[in-house]
């Protein structure tokens, strides 16, 4: 099991943001053992590519347009929108104008703090 947590309180100003590459940037904002939330800012026409983890993740738009695709059925989802990915369910994203994600994990990405 991880140790790896943050403080009970993070401003956002004070995380810089991960150049992840291909006109998407993140910032992980709270998360410890069993749960982790990350900001994802897309640019827009960035794809973040087709992939699976055994995490549960729930997403919200906070803003942009974006179309994604879970286990095969593609919606459009705008700001305000939310979406849930199973455990080991095939999903992408297609940023249709600039956005941001916030993502929620559970059990934590430790791949992302590794």
């Amino acid at each position: 099991m991880t140790t790896v947590k943050t403080d009970v309180f993070v401003h956002d100003k004070d995380i810089a943001w991960e150049d992840l590459g291909d006109g998407i940037h993140r910032k992980l904002l709270t998360f410890e053992d069993k749960v982790m939330m990350a900001k994802i800012r897309f640019r827009a026409g960035a794809v973040g590519a087709a992939h699976s983890h055994p995490h549960i993740q729930c997403s919200y738009v906070e803003s942009g347009e974006f179309v994604l695709t879970i286990d095969g059925r593609s919606e459009t989802l705008v700001a305000g929108d939310s979406f849930l990915v199973p455990s080991d369910k095939m999903h992408d994203a297609l940023a249709v104008t600039d956005g941001v994600l916030i993502d929620v994990f559970t059990p934590m990405r430790e791949d992302f703090v590794s």
